[in-house]
Order: structure tokens, then sequence, then C-alpha cells
């Protein structure tokens, strides 16, 4: 199910929470959202904007595009197309546990204003072992060719 940022106080308390651009979605997302399902809660996806994934590369495919998409997938229960930062997002949702990959651990972790948020809001901060590829590195390999 698509929700709006009004429908987010709704689910409060309710979901873990994933993040990002999604742009290629590939293999490692998928194991990445089944994950974040295996902690016993229902998943909100939350998708980076557009103008967030142009800093990386170009957008292959438009967020409401990969809102649709991901919404087909059976271990995402809510996706959310976010117009604000993670951190708005993460106050106006309060997840039970906001789900990262391991490869965020090489990068020094979750953000430190994400992190204030969470530990100000009661937000477990959940990494999981699914890094099968990278959205970035499948760009990258496009472009060598």
């Amino acid at each position: 199910m698509i929700v709006t940022w009004s429908d987010l106080p709704d689910i409060t308390g309710q979901v873990v929470m994933v993040d990002g651009s999604f742009d290629p979605i590939h293999e490692g997302h998928i194991a990445y959202f089944a994950a974040a399902e295996r902690l016993g809660h229902s998943v909100l996806c939350n998708i980076a904007p557009d103008d967030w994934t142009q800093n990386k590369h170009p957008v292959l495919l438009p967020q409401q595009s990969r809102a649709f998409v991901i919404d087909a997938i059976r271990s995402i229960a809510y996706v959310h197309c976010a117009t604000t930062s993670t951190r708005d997002v993460l106050k106006q949702l309060r997840p039970i546990a906001y789900v990262k990959g391991n490869d965020w651990l090489a990068k020094g972790g979750v953000p430190n204003d994400e992190v204030e948020i969470c530990l100000q809001l009661g937000i477990e901060i959940t990494y999981v072992d699914t890094v099968l590829n990278s959205s970035t590195k499948l760009i990258e390999q496009v472009r060598k060719t």
C-alpha cells in the first residue's frame, strides 16, 4: 500500500523502515526487504526523491514508478515516497526500527543526525547482512560498456 506523509502517524510503532533510492532495484534490495520483514513487523519502504537519486546518478526510474514496483514486492507492506529528509520521515513515522544494510557500517554507519533522532525517539537501528549488489556499481558497469 502506498502511503502519504499524512498517513505515517497512523502506523507509528507498527512498522520497521527501510530506506533508499532503489534505482535500479536489484536482488540485493529484495534480500534487504526480506531481512527487514524477518524482524517480525510490517515493513515500510521509504523511497528517496528523484533529486536525491540524481546526486548519485541519472534517475533511471522516477520515484512514483519505483513506488509502484516496490509496492508489488511481498515483503513490503507500505511504500512512502519521501519529499523530505530521512530525519523528517523518522520523526513523522516513529518506526520500531530503522533497518539498513551492512554496507552502511563501512561508511561509518547511519548519519549522526539520524542516529540522534533514533536515540531521542527510541527507534532501534538494525543492520542486516544482505548486500548482494549495488545500484551505483550497476550504473558504473553500464557506463563502462
